[in-house]
């Protein structure tokens, strides 16, 4: 930034978010940085966002009996006013502020927030005084001016704004998907989805991929009544619609709000079932887990195979017939050690 000034605001978009998606991952270990800054932010061979210089962090077990962090800390001019103000903090509030200021950073190339007289600076940050560029959209004003709200209680959480990126991201996907998707598959949709077709370990990690996919000669019914099954264990609520649609929902709210997990049956022949699971909404780490640890396994019985397990289940090989349907799940359940975030 200090060779090219200003970002466009696609590229700030992404690094932010990745940002947030990496912030997000430390709160939900208990850490709080207390130190976020565009210096504390590397970026490896790929151009992907990895914070550092933890040194002036806290863990959860550091605040004290009114559920507070009291260690004024942090560079000036990117430290919240419950900061300054000395009267004890959220320490994942507080990150919040100062992801805010580096999003306007990014975007205009300098601080909202600056003036060589210290106590004048704290005084504008404590009323969150400040210019937005003309170049900024109104989209960008709108987030900012939620971040770097002065009073803590009414600051935009980092869930809504990682919530907002993934309906937007969501809603985007599953357009595509209406337009693209066939109800019967047709022979290169079957070859697509077979074990010796799958391209996706080239472009994505296996294992934290967001969909799974795997074919079954169980019918229709015995697959929908096998996902209900689970999601009777999960204790999930379950509700039928017209076309074969299974809605489940869990009863309570995950760090990432309600799991939902869709799954669509689709008929290559009647004696031959596709079937594609993966995350419609919540949290990631939630949903693999329960993939892993409740869908599979649950599963294991009627799948022939699992799209790029590579081999198939010998045991599995005579079985038949069903219809099509989707079905979104629903249960309380995002980022990898290496800090980053992909959204």
């Amino acid at each position: 930034m200090a060779a090219k000034g200003k970002l466009k605001e696609d590229v700030a978009r992404r690094y932010f978010q990745q940002l947030i998606s990496a912030v997000d991952f430390c709160h939900s270990r208990g850490v709080y940085h207390r130190d976020l800054k565009p210096e504390n932010l590397l970026l490896d061979e790929n151009g992907n966002l990895k914070v550092s210089d933890f040194g002036l962090s806290a863990l959860a077990e550091t605040k004290r009996q009114d559920g507070l962090l009291h260690t004024t800390c942090g560079t000036p001019a990117y430290v919240a006013p419950e900061v300054i103000s000395r009267k004890g903090y959220d320490g994942s509030k507080a990150d919040i502020w100062s992801c805010g200021v580096i999003l306007y950073v990014l975007l205009a190339g300098y601080l909202p927030f600056h003036d060589s007289n210290l106590i004048e600076m704290y005084r504008k940050i404590g009323k969150a005084e400040f210019k937005f560029p003309n170049w900024f959209s109104l989209e960008v004003r709108k987030l900012v001016s939620k971040i770097l709200d002065p009073n803590p209680n009414t600051r935009v959480s980092i869930r809504r704004i990682t919530k907002s990126y993934e309906d937007s991201s969501t809603a985007a996907e599953s357009k595509q998907e209406q337009l693209a998707r066939p109800s019967n598959l047709n022979a290169f949709d079957i070859i697509s989805f077979s074990a010796g077709f799958d391209l996706s370990s080239l472009f994505e990690d296996n294992e934290r991929k967001k969909e799974a996919r795997f074919t079954s000669k169980q019918t229709a019914k015995t697959i929908i009544s096998r996902l209900e099954d689970i999601a009777k264990r999960l204790k999930l609520k379950i509700t039928k619609r017209d076309g074969g649609v299974l809605k489940l929902e869990g009863g309570k709210e995950g760090r990432k709000g309600i799991l939902s997990i869709g799954a669509e049956i689709f008929e290559a022949t009647p004696t031959f079932h596709l079937v594609e699971v993966k995350k419609s909404s919540g949290d990631t780490l939630e949903y693999l887990k329960v993939l892993k640890e409740e869908i599979r396994p649950a599963l294991k019985d009627i799948v022939w195979t699992w799209q790029g397990d590579g081999q198939l289940r010998p045991q599995q090989q005579q079985q038949q017939d069903g219809p099509q349907l989707e079905i979104s799940s629903q249960a309380p359940m995002k980022n990898e050690a290496s800090y980053l975030g992909s959204m």
